[in-house]
């Protein structure tokens, strides 16, 4: 659901009349445009924001403002309004930003940042002005949501610390602030990529004090009570503004100044209370009440403050003559229709009204007034505008639990998925633990916005959830009803999603069993979500019709609540069930579907689905595309946080293969070796077994038979066994162990397992002699094949595959074992090894020279050329016209070099490496 927006934060402040000019400052300002950053810091009531709407009221740039508030603590909601905020330049930037901003699992603010900023180097027509206001009302402790979020949970100055850094040239950056913003201003400085007002550029001059007091605010002082005054407020520009509207009327105007003395606070509150106490009671009443609001429009003053504020005046009317009056209240729009008070202003209103309601003997506020009653009646205008994040707000600091819940609960997506978890955590952990315990579903609730953030502390309150359910039920003495049996089932589901991140496969089960059972019927998302972790547990375990039907029928729901992540995530994983059945054709077009669910730019999620592309496009034998979906796949998984992401390691094997079937064996190894450390780093020890089985095929090339067997048996790989039995010349072995994992394969109806085991058993068998059996098991593999098009399953086998193919294609290969294989589909795997050859031997001996760990003399290759004809030892010999004693010497430092034991292995070996 699309985070609604409060246009007034996106209107630039008009220049007021009568506002004194500052030549110097807009000279400063207009002179650091070529810099990165712009920073105005200096305390409340310095006029940083009418300097800067004074300054891009000339300016030749176009300004996109962005006045903040505490809500945009969090980075979601934050990046939501800057794109708002640039549309006022360009409408229709960052469309695709914003979809990723209104998923449930939002991405990583670095990862949106880039992808915008990407966008506005080509979008944006020319340089232009970002500026943020008031950036000291953000939270500096706002985190990013965990799961789906970058490396580091990260909050909004560390996202202004990257847009910084990568800034394009035509953005300038101005900022606004009381205090100074958590960035690298130093290493700005050093660059010379900084420009800086503080308070002491912006206190008023004396004669800038002169020309506001007299010609602004219409009084008459002396030089001397000018000298004087701009000395007790040291320039600062509220107080001045305070004082002079004390001033008008005062007839001891100097006795007034010289009485003017204190901190800030005590003349702050003195003064105030001159300015309320010459305003009407009914203007009084209407700025205490409103003080509550951050900002104002008549409907929502009128829905505030039942009845009309003075006779014959509506909210509109009242702000209309408080803008006329210059009392601290600031227009936000040019229709006049929104408007907020100045800051420090509102803040002393607040403490005001705060202290009336306190001394309950001298407040005179009749109930309806009081300030929990003015908050929910904010909270309805709000809702019934459809904005319920501001709703959400004032609920909670009318302490209305109930409403406020209803309100985090949104319409189907929790407000924690649309930006506010950091103010729904906090209000949440406001509060008491007896409320807590009194509602459970506050303590499933806060778990739940819990693990947007941080999945470890998220048990700790569901168990605190489920004490408060058993307290409550004993209390009752009743059987749950249906809401407590969701609660039950919302706990369960939140669990199996705690064990989807630790990857623990049984506890999903149990968890998302018993999250099913419970669950409401009605309560479709969080049922989505349990059937999409109950199918990856299925998929993990290997029960592969379950996991398809657990995401069917999360494709299914999503046609009734519309998709979510959940939807995309399926529809992935549907597409790997699909491969791994050997459906290639099928699992593309899924994965294709994916990738125009995810928009543009897609959501990170969709490098499962360039992976799945990949691996696909191998298989084709198109290494050109694959390569490109590798590397996409990789540029996508940047944008999710690293710990949560094992597909980087299985991308990078992916990668690996790439490079082993393009024989750049030391590219293989450096991108296996990444891979691994990789997994190691961040604890994913499932993904070793796929490491490992790469590797295995490396160590094969480089001829290190030792080292291969030992990853073979530490991760009991049977096929990489297999092989390494093959490359020892032990084809016997090596068919005892295929027929095991093949038997295995056909019991659990894993259909790629089973072909994969079948491909090496018709090696294992050519190798063994037994070549009419071996064609005839090729046979039936390609007939298994040729509908998903598979290539590379027999090019990556090497030399025994291309002579039975070749074998299989000749006149005499008998009918009855050719039975449903195409003449075409043969044709075109053994083009895909002519190409192959000619790729080869296009790299030359340097590439065979690298591989050995000692290059074969000539005499050596022409042995071994002889070895692999048909001919036996003595006929070798009289070949080579050299005895039988010399021809075995020649024929030991071959299988020394070569890292085999036999003649076999020699001459398989030697075909792998191509050197016959």
């Amino acid at each position: 659901m699309p985070t609604p927006i409060l246009a007034t934060k996106l209107y630039i402040p008009a220049p007021r009349s009568g506002v004194v000019h500052r030549p110097h400052l807009i000279e400063r300002l207009n002179e650091g445009m070529h810099r990165k950053l712009t920073l105005i810091c200096a305390p409340a009531g310095f006029g940083k924001t009418t300097l800067v709407s004074a300054w891009v009221a000339g300016c030749a740039r176009p300004v996109a403002w962005l006045s903040l508030d505490e809500g945009d603590s969090d980075p979601t909601r934050l990046l939501t309004y800057l794109i708002s905020a640039l549309r006022s330049i360009v409408p229709n930037i960052g469309e695709g930003v914003l979809s990723q901003l209104e998923s449930p699992q939002p991405p990583d603010s670095a990862a949106v940042l880039t992808t915008l900023l990407n966008e506005i180097t080509t979008a944006m027509p020319g340089d232009f002005v970002l500026v943020l206001d008031d950036y000291h009302v953000i939270d500096a402790k706002a985190k990013v949501p965990a799961i789906w979020s970058g490396a580091q949970s990260q909050g909004v100055d560390q996202a202004l610390a990257f847009l910084l850094e990568h800034l394009p040239p035509q953005i300038h950056l101005v900022m606004a602030t009381r205090e100074d913003p958590h960035l690298p201003l130093a290493r700005l400085r050093a660059r010379d990529q900084l420009t800086e007002l503080r308070a002491t550029d912006l206190r008023f001059t004396n004669s800038e004090a002169a020309g506001f007091l007299n010609q602004a605010m219409g009084l008459s002082l002396s030089p001397e009570d000018i000298d004087a005054l701009e000395d007790r407020t040291e320039g600062w520009i509220a107080g001045l503004q305070l004082a002079a509207l004390s001033l008008q009327g005062h007839k001891d105007t100097a006795g007034f100044i010289k009485s003017f003395t204190g901190s800030h606070h005590f003349v702050l509150d003195y003064l105030v209370e001159e300015v309320l106490h010459r305003q009407s009671e009914s203007v009084q009443t209407f700025l205490l009440r409103t003080s509550i609001l951050d900002r104002m429009c008549g409907s929502l003053c009128d829905a505030v403050l039942p009845g009309a504020v003075a006779p014959g005046r509506s909210g509109q009317e009242t702000l209309e003559y408080l803008e006329h009056a210059s009392l601290f209240i600031v227009p936000l729009d040019n229709e006049r229709r929104w408007y907020r008070y100045h800051h420090l202003f509102a803040d002393l209103l607040r403490q005001r009204f705060q202290r009336l309601h306190q001394n309950t003997h001298s407040s005179t506020l009749p109930p309806e007034d009081a300030l929990d009653e003015l908050h929910i009646r904010a909270s309805q205008w709000y809702e019934d505008n459809d904005l319920e994040i501001e709703a959400f707000h004032h609920a909670a600091a009318a302490n209305d639990v109930e409403r406020a819940e209803r309100l985090i609960q949104g319409a189907g997506i929790p407000l924690y998925f649309r930006g506010t978890v950091v103010p729904v955590l906090s209000w949440l952990e406001s509060l008491p633990r007896s409320v807590l315990d009194a509602t459970p579903s506050l303590w499933v609730m806060s778990a739940s916005a819990q693990l947007q953030v941080d999945h470890t502390l998220v048990e700790q309150k569901l168990q605190a959830a489920e004490a408060a359910i058993a307290l409550q039920t004993t209390l009752h003495g009743a059987e749950p009803d249906g809401r407590t049996r969701d609660l039950i089932g919302r706990i369960a589901s939140m669990r199996a999603t705690v064990a989807v991140v630790e990857h623990d496969v049984e506890a999903i089960i149990a968890q998302s069993r018993r999250a099913l059972e419970y669950l409401h019927p009605d309560n479709l998302h969080v049922r989505t979500a349990t059937t999409w972790s109950l199918g990856h547990a299925y998929q993990l375990q290997g029960d592969r019709a379950a996991a398809s039907q657990a995401y069917n029928e999360v494709i299914s729901i999503s046609k009734l609540i519309g998709d979510s992540v959940y939807t995309i995530a399926a529809t992935i994983n549907l597409g790997q069930v699909q491969e791994a059945d050997n459906q290639l054709h099928l699992a593309a077009t899924t994965y294709k579907r994916v990738l125009q669910m995810a928009g543009d730019p897609p959501q990170p999620i969709t490098c499962e689905a360039h992976l799945g592309l990949a691996r696909i496009y191998y298989q084709w034998n198109d290494l050109d595309a694959a390569q490109e979906h590798g590397e996409e796949c990789i540029q996508q998984t940047r944008h999710i946080a690293i710990e949560n992401v094992d597909t980087i390691a299985s991308c990078k094997v992916m990668l690996a293969r790439l490079r082993l079937a393009r024989r750049d064996l030391p590219g293989a190894v450096a991108m296996l070796a990444e891979a691994e450390g990789f997994a190691r780093r961040n604890n994913f020890p499932f993904r070793m077994p796929d490491v490992a089985t790469s590797k295995v095929l490396a160590l094969l090339r480089h001829g290190d038979l030792a080292a291969a067997a030992h990853l073979a048996e530490t991760y009991e790989l049977s096929l990489s066994e297999a092989r390494i039995l093959l490359a020892q010349g032990n084809p016997s072995a090596a068919m005892a162990v295929l027929e095991a994992h093949r038997h295995e394969a056909e019991s659990k109806g894993w259909a790629d397992e089973r072909l994969k085991a079948m491909v090496l058993q018709v090696v294992a068998l050519h190798e063994h002699g037994e070549k009419d059996k071996a064609a005839q098991l090729l046979g039936e593999a390609l007939v298994l094949t040729e509908p998903g098009g598979f290539i590379r399953i027999f090019v990556d086998e090497g030399a025994p595959i291309a002579a039975l193919l070749q074998a299989v294609a000749k006149p005499g290969f008998p009918d009855s074992a050719r039975e449903g294989i195409t003449t075409n589909y043969v044709e075109r795997i053994l083009a895909a090894f002519g190409a192959f050859e000619e790729a080869s031997q296009a790299q030359g001996k340097t590439r065979i020279t690298q591989l050995l760990a000692e290059p074969l003399s000539e005499r050596e290759l022409e042995v071994l050329r002889l070895l692999g004809a048909e001919l036996n030892g003595p006929e070798v010999a009289r070949e080579l016209m050299v005895s039988l004693s010399t021809m075995r010497t020649h024929t030991r430092s071959i299988y020394s070099k070569l890292g085999v034991n036999s003649r076999r292995a020699a001459v398989r070996r030697a075909a792998e490496l191509h050197l016959l």
